[in-house]
């Protein structure tokens, strides 16, 4: 018995941040109904696949049921109502004013089951000027700032590694709908909330942004302490065209490192004001590190009280002993699955189960 046992899930939404949010409440007991275009959701076609399933796919939705239906249709609205009767949850992730126009909007689903918890997820919220803007989470990123200072030290913005605002988003309308039934205890009434993702990444920026929320200039990389201005929480290169972090900026760890490379006299850089203050300490070290093999730091920090780790691409990283021992990476029969990222002590050990096909 998962802590979700008993809800019932009705997700409407495709590609990444809906199904996140009900793959971790599929993960812990929850009935989840994913309700597809007669087409199916796209990420189903997405390579790589493995097993006949995408993997991407399989691990953003196993654990569920899967019915497609055509809400354009009258036997596919009636199927939904249906449906929509007996459930805890109702999430949609259309362009807002879509599911209003389809008849399904909140105001028209409380009536007829005034305890639903409805979540909306979209990039800029249903209302204001942006409700309509098209944008994923790149343009999200963008446009929230967080991309400015996704950047290399030549300056120049990258495409982000991670979805960050998909998964903010997500990761909000999760805790949100939980909040949500919490106080469906006390009232009997559910409630409905407006999931932004570019709402869900501004709080994000507390610690890199101070400057600019409170009124004044925007971050720069270079001259910050967590984007690449300290010397001891930053990127450096090694002889094999690899690369090392320094993770930590507490003193400690500075003196530990610079002990060990003889070196105690640069320490007092480590506490300047990052940017041109450490700039010294920074050089130091990028010749230092360019001196080995990633490898060969690996071995040599394994006696060394220092943040430091190797960079590693995801074959390396997912081939690590201790992300097994975590029990992370499951095979399961003739596919792999990523585990919840949370478990509970009272519940059995976690089960991988299938994604579902979908049901015409």
């Amino acid at each position: 018995m998962g802590k979700l046992s008993g809800i019932k899930v009705l997700d409407l939404s495709l590609f990444l941040p809906g199904p996140m949010l009900t793959l971790m409440m599929a993960d812990h007991g929850a009935e989840v109904i994913k309700v597809e275009p007669p087409t199916g959701d796209p990420a189903r076609q997405m390579e790589p696949m493995e097993a006949g399933q995408s993997v991407w796919f399989r691990n953003l939705n196993r654990g569920k049921e899967a019915i497609a239906l055509d809400l354009k249709s009258d036997a596919g609205r009636q199927s939904l109502w249906d449906l929509i009767a007996t459930a805890d949850v109702m999430i949609e992730g259309f362009r807002p004013g879509v599911i209003k126009r389809l008849g399904f909007d909140y105001d028209a689903v409380s009536a007829e089951n005034p305890g639903i918890v409805y979540c909306s997820i979209s990039a800029f919220g249903q209302e204001g000027e942006m409700a309509h803007h098209p944008a994923h989470d790149l343009a999200v990123q963008a446009l929230s700032g967080f991309l400015s200072v996704n950047d290399g030290p030549d300056g120049l913005p990258v495409v982000p590694g991670v979805p960050s605002a998909d998964m903010a988003a997500g990761l909000n309308g999760l805790s949100a709908i939980l909040m949500a039934l919490l106080g469906r205890q006390q009232t009997g009434k559910g409630d409905y909330v407006d999931i932004a993702m570019f709402d869900s990444m501004m709080p994000w920026c507390a610690h890199i942004a101070g400057g600019a929320i409170s009124g004044g200039q925007a971050p720069q990389s270079q001259s910050q302490r967590s984007l690449g201005g300290a010397a001891f929480y930053n990127v450096y290169a090694t002889s094999d065209g690899k690369h090392v972090v320094l993770g930590a900026r507490e003193i400690k760890f500075a003196k530990n490192l610079l002990n060990a490379l003889d070196r105690l006299d640069l320490l007092p850089l480590a506490e300047n004001e990052a940017g041109e203050g450490q700039a010294p300490l920074t050089a130091f070290l990028r010749a230092t590190f360019a001196s080995k093999t990633r490898d060969a730091w690996v071995r040599w920090f394994e006696d060394k009280d220092v943040a430091f780790s190797p960079i590693l691409n995801f074959r390396e990283a997912l081939d690590q002993d201790f992300l097994r021992e975590r029990g992370l990476l499951i095979q399961a029969d003739d596919n792999h699955q990523i585990a919840p990222s949370f478990r509970f002590a009272s519940e059995d050990k976690w089960q991988a189960s299938d994604a579902p096909e979908l049901q015409k």
